[in-house]
């Protein structure tokens, strides 16, 4: 659901791949938990599972709008690991806005990407694996045609999942990163093609949903949607505002509702390739560093001066920007427009910052039910009944 992949370069698994510690000091990602909704399943133990499956991989594929992602991880102690990773820029829902179609151009680079995914599967001996796309596939008429031709070219069965389940995923997977703090709170995620917002009451292991929205417009729509970026300041400016006022008028339904769970602690975490892109620039980042924006913390105020900075500057400028580069140059913008929107329905002092989101979600998902599953076999051969 991210709109794009880090800056160049960032595609290529490292040599060490990272790891996503546990431990009560350190915002822990921690298979195991129960869904989303807080109906929370009887503790089995990671620890314990992790014993029996420390060689069983899991993956989660998201192909959203302008990104196609993938990440295998296995158990490991109470941490995860991840054992290989894949991400590629592949503007599927390129002219989308404009021809409520995927083109053909847009349907060959997803399936270039599907099949270096689908060849890591194999690799990876990967034990369970989900599948999903989203805005694009969810709003072209031709989607499930595309859908098709990848399980038949590829192997890969992709799930067309819903705006909510969207918005499940990415909570379920970088809730940890929130900061602490009592009453309600608020994570989104910008994609390509729409942006997803929920309100969540942190407790428990997983927090629960109180109210969510997904409106149409992610960096791609949106900046399609509102043309070419002119050349002069004054005309970017009004193009700029241009995108902000459509983002807020699609969000006031929303807005609307949530005002009165403002609390005066609000907390705001966010998990894209906007906001990833935006703490790099804030922290003046001569290249990508994952370990230094996932779970950062940047001042509200700072990140809006970031967003005004970044639409000031002209398309050649934001190119020779270290941390953005020349595939999110023309994209950054729009997002800047989402975020500033959404920092106004509900002013955090400060912002969180995921790198992280729904290809965790499921890894989690997929972990969970599958222990369930090795509960409900231990149960049935052993006849002992749960009290």
């Amino acid at each position: 659901m991210a709109e794009f992949i880090p800056p160049d370069g960032r595609d290529q698994v490292e040599s060490r791949p990272p790891v996503y510690e546990g431990g009560p000091q350190s915002k822990a990602f921690h298979p195991g938990s129960g869904d989303i909704d807080g109906d929370t399943p009887p503790d089995l133990g990671w620890q314990r599972l992790a014993q029996r499956s420390t060689r069983q991989a899991y993956a989660a594929i998201d192909l959203g709008t302008n990104n196609c992602r993938l990440l295998i991880a296995r158990p490991s102690d109470d941490n995860f690991v991840v054992i290989d990773a894949f991400s590629r820029v592949v503007r599927l829902g390129e002219g989308l806005a404009q021809t409520g179609r995927l083109s053909d151009e847009a349907m060959d680079r997803a399936l270039v990407a599907l099949r270096v995914c689908s060849e890591k599967l194999r690799k990876r001996n990967v034990h369970l694996a989900r599948s999903v796309a989203t805005e694009a596939c969810r709003r072209a008429s031709n989607g499930a045609e595309f859908i098709e031709r990848v399980r038949q070219e590829t192997g890969i069965a992709l799930d067309i999942i819903s705006a909510q389940e969207e918005a499940r995923l990415a909570v379920l997977g970088c809730h940890i990163l929130l900061e602490d703090g009592i009453g309600p709170a608020v994570i989104f995620d910008i994609g390509g093609g729409s942006t997803e917002l929920v309100l969540i009451e942190p407790g428990g292991p997983v927090p629960r949903i109180v109210d969510w929205h997904s409106v149409p417009w992610g960096v791609v729509s949106l900046s399609e949607t509102c043309g070419v970026e002119p050349d002069g300041a004054e005309a970017r400016q009004a193009r700029y505002e241009a995108m902000k006022a459509r983002v807020v008028s699609s969000f006031a339904e929303f807005a609307e509702r949530i005002a009165p769970q403002q609390t005066p602690q609000l907390r705001l975490l966010g998990t894209s390739g906007t906001v990833t892109t935006l703490a790099s620039v804030h922290l003046g980042l001569p290249q990508y560093d994952r370990k230094m924006v996932d779970g950062l913390i940047v001042p509200g105020a700072a990140m809006r001066e970031v967003a005004s900075r970044l639409s000031a500057m002209s398309l050649n400028e934001r190119r020779r920007q270290s941390c953005i580069g020349n595939e999110r140059a023309e994209l950054v913008v729009a997002g800047c427009a989402i975020l500033e929107a959404i920092m106004d329905i509900w002013p955090a002092p400060r912002l969180g910052v995921a790198d992280r989101g729904i290809r965790e979600g499921i890894l989690r998902s997929l972990i969970t039910a599958n222990a369930e599953g090795d509960a409900a076999l231990h149960r049935l051969k052993t006849g002992t009944v749960e009290r």
